[in-house]
């Protein structure tokens, strides 16, 4: 291993962390639109069965989970003019992105094997450049400072943005659906007009994308340098993955992300169908997302706080504690109107400190694989852990269609069955608790702390740091 003295590098602007925050904002209005609404959209705007539709985006999440690592391993070995790695990902594919999320709601007026068809490709066509998008968002935090506060502060505006990329996706859709014609005065879709809402409603989407990317590549740039002479050197697949290995805490980072996915997952798949048919009125999910998304920007404030005070490791620990407490009420009345906001104001605080605290553990990884092997492998340690998260989130999907399908659930039916209620409960209610309860498991085991503070008492020893 080279040993190459490590250069300070300057405070992060404030513009770089709205850039930061701007990115993460066009980012999550995808994930959560296309998280609530592109399943509900495919069985009451298209007609295509439950389980077909469940088959679709669980075939899709599978190929985004396979394809992250092979885009990621391509990024580690290629370079861009200027010198860097990934910020020009997010230029480069900011617009194909943009277009494909508006061709996930488009009618084509097709019918049965050829709607099924298209709707498939055009996931799978979404989910390649969203994978393209996804690795300057992932792995920007990392190399834009080595300074561990700027890093975490990096996490906190990707999260605020975070939330307001979920309230754009979620929580203006309806309304933008009833501001096209697509809903009635009760609140729910009208037939003959939702494929045209839905449409504008993701060409508002799209825009929001590409404005995104624009401003995160003109105010954010790669500073921080692999410490290896030869980071120009090509790297095979097997070299690759046995670094990742290696790293105790990137595996154990991983099973974290996997929890968390699954969760997220769990409740906004499942909360339009509850608004529907447990309340009575689609729209209902607006008010239930907007608490959500309200504890998710109120507690992004408090994570830097609480990490400072408790530890990573204890920080964490809360997160997955909440989880759990957060839907104890709901599993003993699931049809308790307070039941289902308290367990997404829950989830909204969880997530916050979640996303933080495996993004900043991403931060460490990256460095301490550097230290470990000499090679960065910034774009590859968030693609490769979305392997197995995304593998993960794809049966949880699956898990969800056969769920209701085999319980009933007909999308023609204004009232479903009994059986189909209780299974929309059981996935926002124990199911959830369960594997929050995994995740406090993988907590116990995950020292990163420790790990970065023995790496940087080798690097002062050796005289690497400034």
């Amino acid at each position: 291993m080279n040993e190459t003295p490590v250069l300070s590098i300057p405070r992060t602007r404030f513009s770089e962390k709205v850039g930061f925050c701007t990115f993460s904002t066009a980012s999550n209005v995808v994930y959560q639109f296309k998280s609530i609404y592109y399943l509900f959209f495919l069985t009451n705007v298209l007609k295509i069965d439950v389980l077909i539709a469940g088959t679709i985006l669980t075939i899709g999440t599978i190929w985004d989970a396979v394809n992250d690592p092979l885009i990621g391993f391509w990024a580690v070995n290629h370079k861009f003019r200027n010198g860097e790695r990934v910020r020009p990902l997010a230029i480069w594919f900011a617009v194909p992105w943009a277009i494909t999320v508006v061709l996930l709601f488009t009618n084509f007026g097709l019918k049965n094997q050829a709607a099924i068809t298209v709707a498939l490709l055009v996931y799978l066509l979404f989910e390649l450049f969203n994978t393209f998008v996804g690795i300057p968002y992932n792995s920007m935090g990392s190399l834009a400072t080595n300074l561990d506060a700027d890093r975490r502060s990096i996490n906190v505006y990707r999260n605020l943005g975070g939330a307001l990329g979920a309230g754009i996706g979620s929580v203006a859709c309806l309304p933008l659906l009833k501001l096209f014609g697509a809903m009635d005065t009760k609140g729910n879709l009208i037939d003959s007009m939702s494929s045209r809402g839905f449409l504008l409603a993701a060409c508002v989407m799209g825009a929001v994308c590409i404005l995104g990317c624009v401003v995160h590549f003109f105010t954010t740039k790669e500073r921080v340098k692999s410490i290896a002479e030869n980071d120009d050197e090509k790297l095979s697949a097997k070299a690759v993955f046995a670094m990742l290995f290696r790293c105790k805490s990137w595996v154990l980072n991983m099973l974290y992300i996997i929890c968390y996915g699954v969760i997220n997952l769990l409740l906004m798949s499942c909360i339009t169908y509850y608004a529907t048919y447990v309340i009575g009125s689609t729209a209902a999910a607006t008010a239930i997302q907007a608490a959500y998304l309200a504890a998710a920007l109120g507690s992004s404030f408090l994570v830097s706080t609480i990490d400072r005070a408790l530890g990573r490791k204890r920080t964490m620990l809360l997160a997955a504690v909440i989880f759990i407490l957060g839907k104890i009420w709901f599993v003993i009345n699931p049809f308790s109107l307070g039941a289902i906001y308290v367990n997404a104001v829950t989830v909204g605080i969880a997530i916050t400190i979640t996303f933080v605290m495996f993004n900043t553990n991403r931060n460490n990884i990256v460095d301490l694989i550097e230290w470990q092997s000499g090679r960065r492998l910034d774009s590859l340690v968030s693609t490769a852990d979305n392997l197995a998260s995304k593998l993960a989130v794809a049966g949880a999907t699956q898990l969800v269609a056969v769920a209701l399908s085999v319980n009933g659930f007909n999308a023609k039916l204004t009232q479903q069955p009994a059986g189909a209620i209780a299974a929309i409960n059981a996935i926002l209610g124990w199911v959830p608790m369960a594997v929050a309860a995994l995740m406090m498991v993988v907590v116990f085991f995950l020292n990163i702390e420790n790990d970065t503070k023995k790496m940087l008492e080798e690097k002062a020893e050796k005289g690497l740091l400034n």
